[in-house]
């Protein structure tokens, strides 16, 4: 890419992005990730006092509906500097249901810091998060937390982390006491303990109780990482000790391309071991530039973009936060050097966008800044036609980030508004509501007339409701979403139907006979003209067609609309004044309706072909769950990272609420799969009313 000069006379006081690093704090709920980028900003001297997340008093959880619910529903930016580092800490959800949150946050991230509870240990949205993880090649690290804890185990935590995320899981200490008694690390690579006393740590020899353990697990570590490096290997086994910054340099090129993931530990809430995490970051964390460049669509072929300050620029938006004053966007600068009023275009929209402002977002809190380098991240406020997943670059430049892959959205509800005033603002509001997450997906069902909601689960669709109201002030009433069932026939009939209507001057009148069959599931419609002789003159015929049409989509006799039927008009009658194409619609209606009736009516439902992917130690409990919801399972086979993919038949109507099932079926380690496959028969017991 061409130099993108700085403006004359502005000094710019940038990081370099070899002093960037980019993490994301990602695990199970609960876990304390909010918790520790809380204490994150203290040790650094950016807030005074650690903020809780049972008072809604911390940095990242600032959304009112967070702080209500005590919970993270969004991914929170928390920047701050570190021994002359920027780390650019993100904080992510930890519930399932904003998984859409947690994946943002990766494709931007250069680390992933995966904070596990010692607690509960390894936990099912830690294991889905580490796949997404994988697929994505972002490095690894894992912060054991909570080791202050009752019942907390160090050791039982590593085992577990062993055993789901393979060998390359290394501890880089050992913590010094248990549960209450629970004060310092023991750092493997330097032989040296970290004991902490009111937040201040000292440095000390290992502890006579431990030394043996720790000097075993050292040389386990040391070997572990000489070996990827074959000139330290044959230094080390040559007896020679290998210093503690070269075994640094090794581990980092480890943690780099993703085949080494260090284990450290510590205590959130009473800060043990904190700075310990923000130095490691710093020294073994990948810089922007230590990643592989970003690949970027340039009409029909795809380039490879190095983070270069001196590049043109180039800004890829993966959030976007909406409030009463208007969007605030998160983006990422892939290169280039961006200042405030830059104008830059959205390639996807083609519209101009001038970055008025740009500043760094710490919580809901401004920072100003002069400028962004290739590898960084800020925000800008009231861009105008710039959503979640939009590259900003020069005009004329036709570029695009690949957008964010989202999960599946497997929960769905259907919203009706209470008001007129709520119905003609709804369609805005529910645009501005996917520009901001794009995990939500908003339907229009043509047969039930719905407008339905999307997302990732049932929390996921309430939060989405209330911001509708909250934000744009739409008021809806959410309701279940209807089955769109359709009628068809299993026989043959034929009936009559006339229309005549005189009231003074040119009356109505119109005769046709129609014969109705079933054809093949899925054929539709088939209109056949078999008139004789002009009993309906040719110019009426295609009104005769029409009025069978509409008579379809009005539905059969359950009210369905009614399909795979083929119609033959056979015969008819007209008058050479009265009858028109009025007349003739009127009467096939007639025809057609009393046809249906004879000629043993059904009502047919969609079936849905699931895909259910789940661990082998849960297949049974799926199985047998879709047994009970008439499903027919057609197979089941191995997936590529050890779990079962289940191959089933099931009614749609039987699928409504399975994302909330197969989370308890599972405890949250499965995915699913829907997309329609056919029309069956009803069974008559299921009937319902034609009411409804």
């Amino acid at each position: 890419m061409a130099a993108y000069p700085l403006p004359k006379g502005v000094t710019m006081d940038l990081v370099a992005p070899e002093k960037i690093r980019n993490v994301a704090l990602v695990g199970h709920g609960g876990s304390g990730k909010t918790t520790l980028a809380e204490a994150l900003l203290h040790r650094a001297g950016d807030v005074t006092r650690m903020g809780s997340v049972d008072d809604a008093t911390t940095v990242c959880d600032s959304d009112p509906q967070e702080q209500r619910r005590h919970q993270s529903i969004s991914l929170a930016l928390a920047p701050f500097e570190w021994k002359g580092y920027k780390i650019n800490l993100i904080d992510t959800p930890g519930y399932a249901d904003f998984e859409g949150e947690v994946i943002a946050a990766l494709r931007v991230a250069d680390l992933a810091v995966f904070v596990v509870s010692a607690v509960d240990g390894v936990e099912a949205q830690t294991e889905r998060i580490w796949k997404v993880a994988s697929k994505l090649g972002v490095p690894r690290m894992v912060f054991v937390n909570k080791l202050d804890r009752e019942r907390s185990s160090f050791t039982a935590t590593l085992d577990q982390l062993r055993d789901t995320f393979g060998a390359g899981v290394a501890p880089l200490e050992l913590p010094i006491g248990e549960e209450a008694s629970f004060r310092g690390v023991a750092d493997l690579l330097s032989d040296t303990a970290y004991v902490y006393r009111d937040g201040t740590a000292t440095t000390e020899a290992i502890p006579d109780d431990m030394s043996d353990l720790e000097h075993q697990v050292h040389d386990n570590l040391v070997e572990g990482i000489v070996v990827a490096d074959d000139e330290q290997l044959e230094r080390y086994l040559g007896g020679e000790t290998i210093s503690i910054d070269e075994l640094e340099h090794t581990l980092a090129l480890g943690v780099d391309h993703a085949e080494v993931f260090p284990v450290v530990c510590g205590s959130a809430t009473q800060e043990i071991a904190i700075d310990r995490l923000a130095d490691l970051i710093c020294e073994i964390g990948p810089s922007p530039l230590d990643r592989p460049p970003v690949p970027v669509e340039a009409g029909p072929t795809t380039v490879e973009v190095v983070p270069d300050p001196n590049g043109d620029p180039l800004a890829f938006v993966f959030k976007t936060y909406a409030d009463q004053y208007g969007a605030i966007s998160l983006f990422k600068v892939v290169s280039g050097t961006i200042h405030p009023d830059d104008h830059l275009s959205n390639t996807r929209t083609g519209a101009d966008e001038r970055l008025h402002s740009i500043f760094a977002l710490r919580g809901k809190t401004h920072l100003p800044i002069d400028g962004v380098p290739a590898g960084d991240i800020a925000a800008v406020a009231k861009l105008s036609a710039t959503a979640t997943g939009d590259t900003l670059a020069p005009r004329g430049r036709p570029v695009a980030v690949p957008p964010i892959e989202q999960p599946e959205a497997g929960f769905a509800t259907a919203v009706v508004p209470r008001t007129q005033s709520d119905d003609d603002k709804l369609a805005t509001a529910l645009h501005r509501l996917l520009d901001e997450d794009p995990a939500l997906v908003i339907d229009r069902s043509e047969e039930t007339h719905q407008t339905i909601v999307r997302g990732l689960g049932e929390t996921h669709v309430q939060i989405a409701l209330e911001r509708l109201e909250e934000l744009y002030g739409v008021h809806v009433l959410a309701e279940e979403v209807r089955v769109p069932y359709r009628e068809t026939i299993t026989g043959e009939a034929a009936a009559e139907g006339r229309h005549k209507k005189q009231s003074g001057g040119h009356g109505q009148f119109g005769v046709c006979t129609l014969r109705v069959e079933p054809l093949e599931r899925g054929e539709g419609f088939e209109f056949v003209d078999k008139v004789v002789g002009g009993a309906i003159p040719k110019q009426f015929i295609p009104a005769v067609r029409k009025g069978v049409e509409e008579a379809m989509a009005e539905g059969g006799v359950h009210g369905y609309p009614v399909v795979d039927v083929r119609v033959t008009c056979l015969d008819g009658k007209y008058h050479p004044v009265d009858s028109s194409e009025m007349s003739f619609k009127a009467a096939a209606r007639l025809a057609f309706r009393e046809a249906v009736a004879q000629a043993g009516p059904v009502i047919i439902e969609p079936i849905s072909r699931l895909e259910v992917t789940v661990p082998v130690d849960v297949q049974g409990d799926v199985i047998g769950h879709l047994n009970t919801h008439r499903a027919r399972v057609q197979g089941t086979n191995a997936g590529d990272t050890g779990e079962m993919i289940v191959d089933a038949l099931v009614p749609t109507s039987e699928l409504r609420r399975y994302a909330v099932d197969l989370r308890s079926l599972s405890r949250g380690r499965g995915t699913f799969h829907a997309s329609h496959d056919r029309y069956d028969v009803l069974p008559e017991h299921l009937v319902p009313s034609p009411s409804g």
